[in-house]
């Protein structure tokens, strides 16, 4: 759960957790306690001038300065020597890990060291770093630790704890194998709803595009500024929010011709983007679906969605840096026929900023 648009998210991020319904269970047998471990960053700087000055220079935001494991940068770095998040277990007790990135701009390893094996009893290091794989692109290349520590057990304190082994920082086969290992539990006690057909096709390409500067060079590539798009078109945030002008049928806000393939074929895959697409189309456009579409969306894999909730909903990549270069896009989902498949109207009582 966080805050969407600028570095608001940076502090302004949390952990909702859901639990089984009463009389349910877990897919796997029920830990004896579980842990919230939410991996975060810090920066030297003031936080909320990054998007800024970035936006004013048009190059990369500025790097943090440390990771974190649950506010905690860890012992590794030389400001946060007595206060490593420590977790305290029991030994021969099952601990469920429910972790959450809340990093701005990476993905992240994280492992647990020697956790695939049966653990002595004694203290560990557990570690995360970023896994970025863009070619040129910058990354913060530090480590956080957190120590995993057995209650009533004295461990030796005359050896540090082992650090886990994580893979290099553009490992992309070890961060595949991982993905590729993900899967829905599709049981009889947890079934899901996949559509068998398909209605409505959309094929989206992502692209970080190039926008030449006025006057003195940006500090981009080739002295140009960073911009984002999906379908090469570059999202433009609007004065008034989409679902107020969508509800109220206020015209000009947004438009309606977002498109569902690329505008132009090109190698997909290739390493670098054909010069005639750098420079993306820019506005604010929507994908509108009809209530009930069963929609295949192709993005780097194939997904089927049924478009069953009405309403506006912002489509974006998770790394805050696209976000703000405009790689979003917005879809709205047409109301159904009847009064439960309907938007729901605003609260009474929601600031009007209309004016």
């Amino acid at each position: 759960m966080h805050i969407v648009g600028g570095q608001d998210r940076a502090t302004l991020h949390g952990l909702i957790i859901v639990y089984p319904n009463n009389g349910a269970t877990y897919p796997f047998p029920k830990p004896y306690a579980q842990f919230p471990l939410i991996l975060g960053e810090w920066w030297k700087k003031n936080v909320m001038d990054i998007q800024g000055n970035a936006n004013k220079t048009g190059g990369e935001p500025i790097l943090s300065d440390a990771y974190t494991i649950n506010g905690q940068p860890g012992d590794i770095y030389p400001c946060s020597k007595q206060e490593t998040f420590k977790m305290e277990v029991k030994h021969g007790k099952t601990y469920l890990l429910r972790i959450v990135n809340a990093v701005m701009d990476e993905s992240l390893f994280f492992a647990v060291a020697k956790h695939k094996l049966m653990l002595p009893p004694g203290l560990y290091y557990m570690a995360a770093n970023a896994y970025s794989s863009a070619f040129g692109a910058g990354f913060d290349n530090t480590t956080t630790p957190g120590m995993l520590h057995y209650q009533n057990i004295a461990s030796n304190t005359s050896s540090s704890p082992l650090l886990p082994q994580l893979p290099p920082h553009n490992a992309t086969q070890a961060s595949t194998e991982f993905s590729r290992r993900l899967r829905s539990l599709a049981s009889k006690d947890h079934p899901v709803d996949v559509p068998t057909t398909v209605d409505t096709h959309v094929f989206i390409t992502v692209s970080v595009n190039l926008l030449n500067c006025t006057g003195a060079p940006c500090t981009g590539p080739f002295g140009k500024r960073f911009s984002a798009s999906l379908n090469n078109v570059c999202f433009i945030p609007p004065a008034i929010d989409i679902l107020q002008a969508y509800y109220l049928s206020i015209n000009g806000i947004f438009q309606t011709n977002f498109p569902k393939d690329p505008p132009k074929e090109f190698d997909y895959t290739a390493n670098n983007l054909p010069n005639e697409l750098l420079t993306p189309e820019f506005g604010t456009r929507v994908l509108l679906l009809n209530y009930n579409a069963s929609v295949e969306m192709v993005l780097q894999g194939t997904n089927l969605f049924r478009a069953d909730n009405p309403g506006v909903w912002l489509m974006h990549y998770h790394l805050e840096r696209y976000q703000m270069w405009g790689m979003s896009a917005v879809i709205v989902v047409k109301n159904g026929t009847t009064a439960e498949t309907a938007l729901l109207p605003p609260p009474h009582d929601l600031p009007s900023c209309l004016h």
